[in-house]
């Protein structure tokens, strides 16, 4: 496991709770806009742990590595999820 993969599993479990919030929201026919609040933190949470985890993909598994051709490889599969 890297290192970072706790912090990423931190940020994706906050994500999980905002998830369910909306959901409970949506239950209880809350106002659109305080829902579209809540999604709009869920969206970013998971944006963030996505991009958290492809940096330190880049760092850790990509730099440093003998063979170039594939590691621009890797980079090129990977950077299409930012």
């Amino acid at each position: 496991m890297h290192t970072s993969h706790p912090t990423i599993i931190a940020r994706l479990k906050r994500a999980e709770g905002h998830l369910a919030k909306v959901i409970k929201m949506l239950e209880q026919q809350s106002p659109c806009a305080d829902v579209a609040q809540q999604l709009h933190a869920v969206e970013k949470a998971v944006m963030n742990a996505k991009r958290a985890l492809i940096h330190d993909h880049i760092d850790h598994c990509l730099t440093g590595r003998d063979d170039s051709r594939q590691a621009a490889e890797e980079l090129k599969s990977i950077s299409k999820y930012l």
